[in-house]
């Protein structure tokens, strides 16, 4: 029997799969379920670099036995009827981001049929292979890879290609890839946050102070040349300065802290107890790293730093959805890869792949 994967017939037309890269989500709101998504999410050498010979004890002796049940009952206070919100509102992007892209290479006299979009998860289902294989299936002999991470880390964009490329090792047929490695400043991405905070702002008022909280990692990772932490900065400030807002009503700051080691900061529940004990009458909070809400935004930040500015003498507290649905982020998503696709299918201004094609 061959190692590799059986092949669907090539067809004769050029098509793209466009591949969109979240990272992942329980099956359920159950403790067994959560158990079998963070035994793989923390088996990610990417996303835990202790040696394995110190970790997998750890893990499998204290991790995998208490924390599961705990999240288990975090996900059931913001789970949908659909199901997860993060791969909910990723399979509606993928489904916009379809039609939108129809769109635009219609404008460029391009077929609207020869890009396909599908969605993958890191950890859990559907799986990144799992997609990979649907855009096979469908006759893409190319393929773009966007992480939906704004801001490149090594334990997300990096663990993405990862996953894509181990994928690709069981293929017979290798298709020419392209990977989006960030666009934490693209001014397109920039642009939907930016209407996103104004709309939420037109329907409820101006906050007094904006947090804008971003995923942490551990301190290390930016010591080593992660350029994690550099690229919030930059998105943060790109982000206040399109709102006009002073530097006095704005904070960036980390969040999801893991384990007892030093994580970036500041942390953001601490920024949020700070900013409680100052007695402001409103504070909102954006997740910029997050382009879907999911339990880091709905349940740590929508519950937990809800709790801690109130308790420390905050008066109202607003979280502001991430990008999810919003036309803008969809927009953003096109211009983001229209440039890959134009090189793909543009032979004029780049030759189309060929067997020989590099593989990036």
């Amino acid at each position: 029997m061959s190692y590799y994967l059986p092949e669907v017939p090539l067809g004769a037309s050029l098509r793209i799969g466009v591949l969109l890269v979240n990272l992942g989500t329980p099956d359920a709101p159950t403790t067994p379920a959560v158990r079998r998504y963070l035994a793989e999410f923390l088996n990610d050498r990417r996303v835990i670099e202790t040696p394995r010979w110190l970790w997998k004890p750890i893990l499998h002796g204290i991790v995998l036995r208490t924390r599961p049940a705990k999240s288990a009952e975090k996900y059931r206070k913001i789970w949908l009827r659909e199901g997860s919100p993060l791969l909910v509102y990723t399979q509606t992007q993928r489904d916009m981001l379809q039609g939108y892209l129809g769109e635009a290479l219609r404008r460029e006299n391009l077929a609207p049929d020869s890009v396909v979009v599908e969605a993958g998860m890191r950890y859990g289902q559907p799986s990144i292979a799992h997609a990979i294989d649907a855009l096979r299936r469908q006759g893409c002999t190319s393929l773009v890879v966007m992480p939906l991470y704004p801001q490149y880390a090594a334990s997300t964009t990096g663990s993405a290609f990862d996953a894509v490329a181990a994928s690709l090792q069981q293929r017979r047929f290798v298709p020419p890839l392209r990977m989006i490695g960030a666009y934490a400043d693209h001014p397109a991405y920039m642009n939907a946050l930016k209407e996103r905070v104004q709309k939420f702002w037109q329907r409820e008022g101006q906050t007094d102070h904006l947090v804008m909280s971003f995923h942490g990692a551990p301190e290390k990772t930016r010591q080593d040349g992660d350029p994690y932490y550099d690229q919030c900065c930059r998105t943060a400030q790109n982000l206040a300065e399109q709102l006009g807002l002073k530097e006095e009503n704005w904070t960036l700051s980390f969040q999801s802290r893991f384990g007892r080691t030093p994580w970036l900061r500041p942390y953001t529940f601490d920024v949020l107890a700070a900013l409680g004990k100052k007695k402001l009458r409103r504070v909102d909070v954006i997740s910029p790293s997050f382009v879907a809400d999911c339990l880091e935004t709905l349940e740590e930040i929508g519950i937990g730093g809800k709790d801690i500015f109130l308790k420390n003498g905050g008066r109202e507290f607003c979280l502001t959805p991430c990008l999810n649905d919003f036309p803008s982020w969809i927009s953003a998503m096109v211009e983001i890869l229209m440039p890959e696709l134009r090189a793909v299918l543009k032979p004029q201004t780049a030759p189309a792949p060929t067997e020989n094609a590099r593989i990036f």
